[in-house]
């Protein structure tokens, strides 16, 4: 049976397969509204694709929470409790995705085969990834966990940097998506019938996003340049502050694009009040609610058992 380590690890490595799975389909649900055949699409299809950003936006607002957690509330140590927190993320994060994907498919589906085609797709889809996902839900042992959810092992330093770097690729893909949309909408005609300062807009949002990716990218330096490859304490906690200021500022990234392309779909009112419950969501999700769970932790008599 693999240890705790192992056992938060591989729980982190199937959160980045998650990740890289929405990946591709994050630039293109942002790239859709720019393309010349978006004006042409039926009212049902540019609902599908609000829909589906909106969907995915919250998938990957989800699969990020266990890097925020793990950093925040754990402090880089692994516990049962954040094992399970992963798992029931993962569950849940599924979910949205599978609709984001259907909804895409459905759309493509519209496109070639008509509407009867597209909603068939639309329906298969979800059906088949329901089925894959959570069918075996229904099979699986349900003998009880041995080990107590409030078991805290001390991490090794070796372990905790590992776990550090593989949160930093779990997060950047998003910004890795998001952040080729937007060099290439500003190439795009589409891009020049905005007003100028909807393209300010756009430029700050690739600003934070670009930022995000540096920093992202800063812990490799760091430990090549600085450590010399060596592990310590000190670049472990660079590491885990800098996959926090990433995800401070993935938050304005996303939301700021998803203003634009609501004013691009003709939805100037509606778009800053998505963005704004985009942005409150994600920082809560990711920062505020990481924090109420860590007092709270602090303030319960300590029933963990640490080895």
């Amino acid at each position: 049976m693999p240890d705790l380590p192992a056992k938060v690890k591989n729980s982190l490595d199937e959160v980045r397969i998650l990740v890289l799975g929405s990946q591709v389909l994050l630039g293109f649900q942002y790239r859709a509204f720019f393309e010349q055949g978006f004006e042409r699409l039926p009212a049902a299809d540019r609902a599908c694709e609000i829909g589906g950003l909106a969907a995915l936006l919250l998938t990957l607002g989800l699969l990020f929470l266990p890097a925020a957690r793990h950093r925040i509330v754990e402090r880089g140590h692994d516990t049962e409790r954040f094992h399970h927190f992963v798992m029931t993320v993962m569950r849940a994060a599924l979910l949205p995705f599978g609709i984001s994907l259907a909804l895409d498919v459905g759309v493509a589906g519209d496109r070639i085969l008509g509407p009867a085609g597209g909603a068939a797709a639309a329906a298969a889809t979800l059906v088949a990834a329901l089925a894959f996902w959570y069918g075996h839900f229904a099979h699986r042992s349900h003998k009880p966990h041995r080990e107590p959810e409030e078991k805290m092992e001390k991490t090794p330093l070796q372990h905790r940097i590992v776990q550090v770097l593989t949160e930093s690729r779990v997060v950047i893909p998003g910004a890795q998506a998001l952040l080729g949309f937007q060099l290439a909408m500003v190439l795009m005609n589409t891009f020049e019938t905005l007003p100028g300062w909807v393209r300010v807009v756009h430029f700050i949002s690739l600003a934070f996003i670009a930022l995000a990716t540096i920093v992202l990218m800063a812990p490799a330096a760091y430990h090549r340049i600085v450590e010399q490859g060596e592990d310590t304490e000190r670049f472990c906690t660079f590491a885990s502050r800098m996959v926090l200021l990433a995800l401070a500022l993935l938050g304005p990234g996303f939301s700021l694009d998803l203003f634009v392309v609501l004013y691009r779909a003709g939805f100037p009112s509606a778009a800053v009040v998505a963005s704004a419950l985009a942005l409150l969501s994600f920082y809560f999700g990711w920062f505020g609610a990481m924090l109420i769970v860590r007092a709270r932790l602090n303030a319960r008599p300590r029933s963990a058992t640490t080895s």
